[in-house]
């Protein structure tokens, strides 16, 4: 999926948001401002979002050497999410398809992002995985349940901290001993980490990472071992908006868990902003 107009001051946004969270001289802001206008001046149109906000994050960590800026927020969300898991999986439990009600509650903590315009609101998280529990699901749940049923491996892309507590119901309701996870290989954002997947308590199941610092899923920045697994698995399952940006084109096996919250995914897909959407690459490819 390539950049639009509408990204450049979503861009911009994003790296004075970093740079206050990770110094808090102004004169650095400025000048993080000043760097980042520039390089969106330059911007290739073909390019995914996600490699433009790769370019501009490692500018920031550069600019105000703090090599992590989301840290403590990545912390906060995890303690966050694990004080409603409880709550999550007596819901998943209780209901007529706990499968489906994974899914939702896994689609709703994709709300759980920093890259966004109008960030979430701690206290509204709770209020957001009730709606998610009978909120409209587009897309094609019962070719997830197929291809499911089907795979011997299933590879996830986790997307946020905090979000992957909500992972962790899907993944219990998938088989982990069939599930290798996988996150960032270095900070980007708030996306998760191996040590974020730890406090999220994350545990019996394979986690790796992808070797790189994109907000997605860069093929070709990430490891050779990860591009290894991830063109042998029998199936992907792949969360959050900047993992459809950029691989919503690939041909696999992919199904893309994702909150439709900003309005270029919104016309990219025609959903309405707030979908929860459960999209298949080949989907995708027929659109």
């Amino acid at each position: 999926m390539r950049t639009f107009l509408e990204c450049a001051p979503c861009f911009l946004r994003q790296a004075l948001e970093a740079a206050r969270m990770a110094t808090n001289d102004e004169t650095v802001h400025e000048k993080v401002v000043r760097r980042i206008a520039s390089e969106i001046s330059d911007l290739d149109m073909a390019l995914t979002p996600p490699s433009m906000a790769q370019r501009i994050h490692r500018l920031v960590r550069d600019l105000t050497g703090n090599a992590d800026p989301y840290l403590e927020v990545k912390e906060r969300t995890n303690r966050l999410a694990l004080d409603l898991l409880p709550a999550v999986r007596t819901r998943v439990g209780k209901a007529d398809d706990p499968l489906e009600m994974a899914v939702r509650m896994a689609m709703a903590g994709n709300i759980i992002d920093f890259g966004l315009a109008h960030r979430f609101r701690e206290e509204a998280v709770e209020e957001v995985l009730q709606r998610a529990a009978t909120a409209p699901l587009v897309g094609s749940r019962e070719g997830f349940v197929e291809d499911t049923e089907r795979a011997s491996t299933i590879l996830y892309l986790a997307d946020n901290a905090g979000e992957i507590v909500f992972d962790r119901v899907l993944i219990e309701a998938l088989g982990p001993d069939r599930v290798t996870v996988v996150v960032r290989g270095m900070p980007i954002l708030n996306d998760v980490l191996r040590e974020d997947a730890a406090a999220a308590g994350l545990t019996g199941v394979e986690i790796i990472d992808n070797g790189s610092d994109a907000p997605g899923t860069i093929l070709d920045d990430c490891s050779p071992e990860f591009q290894k697994t991830f063109h042998s698995a029998d199936l992907i399952i792949a969360k959050g908006q900047g993992n459809f940006e950029t691989l919503s084109e690939v041909d696999a096996n992919i199904f893309f868990l994702l909150k439709v919250k900003c309005s270029v995914i919104a016309t990219h897909t025609a959903l309405p902003l707030g979908s929860h959407a459960l999209l298949t690459s080949r989907k995708v490819h027929e659109s």
